[in-house]
C-alpha cells in the first residue's frame, strides 16, 4: 500500500473518530458481534489459512486462535457496558460538596501492529479490546503469515467500513509508511529488534504504545515435582505451534537430582503426543520460513542431542529435539529459541535457581513446578516476569481475568478482558462540584484560622 493512501486512511479514521459515532456504548456492542458473527462464517477459511502458513491442525488452529478471539469477543460483548460505564470514587472531605468519578474515554485511532506466529489471535485480540474502548483501528498484519493476514483483510472489510477498522497488508515499507503517521495509541506484537524501532518512531510523536515481546521463558522443575505429569505440560506448552509461541517454556531449569529421570521422561512424553516420527504427523506443524529453520538448525548441539535433531528442509519441519549438559554459553542460550528445542539445565538448590533467573533479563513467562507451596511462592514473589503458571505451562494466556503482557525486556503494557480494556481506554479524573454552598477556607486573604483548618481535614 502506498503512503499517500496510508495517510488518507488515517486522516479518514480521525475524523470518523471525531463524529463521536464510536462513543455510544450500543455501537460497540453492535461492532462486535458483527466481528463474531463474521469469525463464525469463516472459521473454515480461517483454519486452511493457519495451516498453509503453519501447518497447524484445524484442532490447534480453534483451541489457540480461533476460540481465543471468539471467547475475548464473548466477554467483551457482556462486559463492555460495565467496563465503559463512569466509576464513581470517593471525594476528600476539603472538596465538599462534591462528587468524583473516572471516566474511561477511548484513545482515538490506534494502530495494531501483529506478528506472524500466532496471527490470527495476535490480530483480532487486540482488535477487539480496542473496539470495546472505543477507537477506531489500523491493523497491520504480518507479510511472513500471507494466507492468514488475506483472510483477515477478507473479514474486516465483510465488517467494517475503513474509516473504522481497515487492514494494511504489505512489508517493512508499510511497517515504516504506519510509524512515520500519528497515531493516539501503537499496540505492537512482535521481537525486541522491532520492538525498539516503534518505541522510536512513537517517541517523535509522543505517542504512547504498548509492546508484547518475549524473551528466554525459564521452565524450573524442583526435585518434588510430579516428573511424568510436569513432563507432559511442558512438551505441550514447548510444542505448540512448534515452539513458535512467545510464552513456550524456553528452556528447562530442573534440580539436578531429577535431571536424567526427567530428561527420559520427557522424550517419552514426545513420542506419546507426537509419535516415534513426529515429521510424519499431520498434527505437527511447520517453522514458519527457511530464514527461521535454518537459524533453529543452527542451534542443536549433536553431542549434547538425547533425542530428535533431524530437520526436513522442504517441509520446513524440525523434529522435537532434547538436549542435556547445556549451559549459558551454548549456541541454543544466546537467544530466544522459538523452536522445537529442548534445551535442559540444571541447578543444585532453590537459591541458585532464583539468583540466576534474576541475573539474565526478564522473561515474559516463568512456570514453576513442585509440591512445596514455599517455593513456588518463592519464584512467583523474587523473579521478575510477566506471567506464568504453577505444575503447568502456558495456560495463564487464555484467561481474560488475567493480564497478560512482559516486563522489562520482555514488554511493557498488558491486555486481555478488563486490561485490554484499560489498554486502550484513558481514564479521566471528573469532579463535580456543588453550587448550593462555598467553603470559603480556600479563598484569600489566609488567616491562622484557615490554617488550622487545614492541618485538620489534610492530616
Amino acid at each position: 500500500m502506498e503512503k499517500s493512501e496510508i495517510i488518507r486512511i488515517r486522516e479518514l479514521q480521525k475524523e470518523f473518530f471525531e463524529t463521536g459515532r464510536t462513543l455510544k456504548v450500543s455501537n460497540r456492542i453492535s461492532a462486535l458481534k458483527t466481528l463474531k458473527y463474521s469469525i463464525d462464517r469463516h472459521c473454515d477459511d480461517i483454519s486452511r489459512a493457519l495451516y498453509e502458513d503453519l501447518g497447524k491442525s484445524d484442532t490447534e488452529s480453534y483451541m489457540c486462535e480461533i476460540g481465543m478471539v471468539l471467547h475475548e469477543l464473548s466477554y467483551m460483548i457482556k462486559n463492555t457496558p460495565v467496563f465503559a460505564a463512569p466509576k464513581p470514587v470517593s471525594t476528600p472531605v476539603v472538596q465538599f460538596a462534591a462528587t468524583s468519578w473516572k471516566k474511561p474515554s477511548p484513545l482515538g485511532t490506534v494502530l495494531i501492529m501483529s506478528p506472524w506466529n500466532y496471527p490470527f489471535l495476535l490480530t483480532l485480540g487486540p482488535l477487539v479490546d480496542a473496539l470495546s474502548a472505543g477507537n477506531t483501528a489500523m491493523v497491520k498484519p504480518s507479510a511472513y503469515s500471507p494466507a492468514t493476514s488475506k483472510v483477515i483483510k477478507d473479514i474486516i472489510e465483510e465488517c467494517f467500513p475503513e474509516r473504522y477498522v481497515a487492514v494494511v497488508t504489505g512489508g517493512r515499507a508499510e511497517n515504516q509508511y504506519l510509524l512515520d503517521q500519528q497515531f493516539d495509541h501503537i499496540f505492537f506484537t512482535g521481537s525486541k529488534t522491532v520492538g525498539k524501532l516503534v518505541m522510536t518512531k512513537a517517541a517523535e510523536h509522543l505517542t504512547p504504545f504498548i509492546l508484547e515481546l518475549g524473551g528466554k521463558s525459564p521452565c524450573v522443575v524442583d526435585e518434588t515435582a510430579n516428573i511424568r505429569l510436569a513432563a507432559r505440560r511442558i512438551v505441550f506448552g514447548k510444542l505448540l505451534n512448534c515452539g513458535q509461541t512467545c510464552v513456550a517454556p524456553d528452556y528447562v531449569y530442573c534440580h539436578e537430582s531429577i535431571r536424567d529421570e526427567l530428561a527420559d521422561a520427557i522424550v517419552d512424553e514426545i513420542i506419546r503426543q507426537y509419535t516415534s516420527d513426529p515429521l510424519s504427523n499431520p498434527a505437527y506443524g511447520k517453522i514458519i520460513n527457511e530464514k527461521h529453520y535454518n537459524r533453529i538448525m543452527g542451534l542443536i548441539d549433536e553431542e549434547k542431542t538425547i533425542f530428535g535433531g533431524d530437520g526436513d528442509p522442504e517441509t520446513r519441519q524440525i523434529e522435537p529435539t532434547v538436549m542435556t549438559d547445556i549451559t549459558w554459553n551454548d549456541p541454543v542460550m544466546q537467544e530466544e529459541i522459538f523452536g522445537p528445542l529442548v534445551p535442559i539445565m540444571t541447578f543444585s538448590d532453590t537459591d541458585e535457581a532464583v539468583r540466576v533467573i534474576n541475573a539474565h533479563p526478564h522473561p515474559l513467562a516463568l512456570y514453576v513446578f513442585t509440591e512445596k507451596k514455599k517455593t513456588a511462592r518463592r519464584f512467583m514473589n523474587e523473579c521478575q516476569f510477566g506471567g506464568g503458571c504453577i505444575n503447568d505451562t502456558i495456560i495463564h494466556l487464555a484467561s481474560t481475568s488475567l493480564p497478560f503482557g512482559g516486563v522489562g525486556e520482555s514488554g511493557m503494557g498488558s491486555y486481555h478482558g478488563l486490561n485490554g480494556f484499560k489498554a486502550f481506554s484513558h481514564y479521566k479524573g471528573i469532579v463535580d462540584k456543588k453550587t448550593w454552598m462555598d467553603m470559603p477556607i480556600r479563598y484569600q486573604p489566609y488567616g491562622k484560622l484557615t490554617l488550622k483548618l487545614l492541618k485538620m481535614f489534610m492530616h
